[in-house]
């Protein structure tokens, strides 16, 4: 893990744990950070949001579609969510980018600054390759089970 330095991998973490907390009411675990095949099965559920500036990758934040559904009705204040519509789809693209917005911020006061773009949000099997840096997965529970990860492939210039 040559290029990867953990004071660019916590700001995005402690955004996500955070905002998990504002918006969702949502105290997320850390779990144990691994270097990670960008892949994900069928039932996934995926936040992509690209980094330029003096920082260049991706951050992805992965859920399964049932999870999604949790989040986007929490988002929600409540309201039940059986699928995701363009509402719950807008909540929870916008989930990301409140993380992101708050990683952004942490790095500004590291004097690192970060831009993002829109969040896309991809359904299903997929897989990604980085060809310029590793992809670091940290995977974040909720009442003991998991909830989702944060998949960050971020290198500085």
């Amino acid at each position: 893990m040559a290029d990867i330095n953990v004071d660019y991998i916590n700001p995005f973490l402690m955004a996500a744990v955070s905002i998990f907390k504002d918006a969702c009411q949502m105290e997320l675990k850390v779990g144990k950070p691994y270097v990670k095949t960008t892949e994900f099965e069928g039932d996934s559920v995926i936040i992509m949001i690209g980094v330029t500036g003096e920082m260049r990758g991706q951050v992805l934040i992965a859920l399964t579609y049932q999870k999604a559904l949790t989040v986007a009705s929490k988002m929600m204040m409540g309201m039940p969510v059986a699928e995701l519509d363009d509402m719950s789809t807008s909540a929870i693209s916008e989930l990301g980018n409140m993380i992101m917005g708050n990683a952004a911020t942490i790095l500004s006061t590291k004097g690192i600054g970060i831009d993002i773009t829109p969040p896309t949000l991809c359904r299903g099997a997929m897989k990604l390759t980085q060809n310029y840096t590793k992809n670091i997965c940290i995977p974040l529970s909720y009442e003991n089970d998991t909830a989702m990860e944060l998949d960050i492939a971020v290198k500085t210039e």
